[in-house]
């Protein structure tokens, strides 16, 4: 049996205050005050006692005695009409229904949603086979601040919490392959300023040995302007935009973001955003070298870096 969480009597507890009335001739109030419970819980428990003996004194399931469901036939009709995208309100109008039943056997169909009425997308996971075949680059805005903000102290957002201290963007790179990530904070995400940390990306993935030719981003205007262009066509590096709309095409970029926010620009309460700035290289060197990826079999991106390039010159 399962007792309601907020029952003062157990069935024991209610034997007991039947029997001090009935045996021992207590008063009702006496024994209620007793009990910790009221007088009318208290001749509740005497009444069902005397009809139906101990086995009234166990907790009854509170389930209606007669549920009015909805026919079948309107169900299914329900159902009919919203697969052809009608609006619950438009149902209920048309069927002479309330709108919260609608509402009810729509939940209950799991069509509560537009998006619920197209069948599910398979997931579409792939992974380059060879380092600098693909980059994903996007951008993350993060605010500056110069004391901790409610969502580290537990405090309604004051004065200095919000975005009035300016924006900082933080700009990231991840090659597809390997994980291997390179990140800058930058003051914007401008065009010139979006198309210098390119160039900068691209020269730091070449000191590892690894040279870019595709780069992958999202239909942001610095992507789509004109410097963005020159600079991937002078330095034979092809340029993907991802559809509209359709962020998880560049889903690393996005998972990567996640991750650094988690543990890095959210874990520790920092004093101002330059120390949260100072603490972001070291976290970024044990991303690369020291922190096990899930994506790569618990390897580092360096450690999938170097046995990609040993595949490689084997094959070579």
């Amino acid at each position: 049996m399962q007792l309601h969480r907020n029952a003062r009597l157990t069935p024991a507890g209610r034997r007991l205050l039947c029997e001090r009335v009935l045996d021992q001739g207590w008063k009702v109030p006496d024994a209620a005050a007793a009990a910790g419970c009221s007088e009318r819980t208290a001749f509740k428990w005497l009444a069902r006692f005397r009809a139906e003996g101990v086995r009234g004194l166990e907790d009854r399931s509170s389930r209606p005695h007669r549920i009015h469901s909805t026919p079948k036939v309107l169900v299914a009709l329900i159902e009919r009409l919203r697969r052809l995208r009608w609006t619950s309100t438009e149902i209920a109008q048309s069927l002479h229904m309330a709108v919260s039943t609608v509402c009810v056997v729509l939940v209950r169909l799991e069509l509560n949603r537009l998006w619920k009425l197209e069948p599910p997308e398979p997931p579409n996971r792939y992974c380059r086979r060879h380092p600098g075949e693909l980059i994903h680059i996007d951008v993350k805005k993060l605010g500056r601040f110069h004391r901790p903000g409610h969502r580290v102290a537990g405090r309604g957002p004051g004065r200095g919490d919000t975005g009035r201290n300016g924006w900082e963007a933080v700009h990231v790179c991840i090659d597809d392959a390997t994980r291997l990530a390179y990140v800058e904070i930058l003051a914007n995400e401008r065009a010139e300023t979006s198309t210098g940390f390119l160039a900068r990306a691209v020269a730091f993935f070449a000191e590892h040995g690894v040279l870019v030719r595709r780069v992958m981003t999202d239909n942001g205007p610095p992507f789509r302007s004109h410097a963005w262009a020159t600079w991937c066509r002078d330095h034979q590096v092809r340029h993907l935009r991802t559809r509209p709309y359709r962020p998880r095409t560049n889903g690393k970029a996005e998972r990567f973001i996640q991750t650094m926010l988690r543990e890095w620009a959210y874990r520790v309460s920092y004093p101002n955003s330059e120390v949260r700035a100072q603490a972001l290289g070291p976290w970024l060197r044990r991303y690369n070298y020291d922190r096990p990826h899930g994506g790569l079999v618990k390897r580092t991106p360096m450690e999938q870096l170097g046995q990609l390039n040993n595949l490689v010159r084997n094959h070579s």
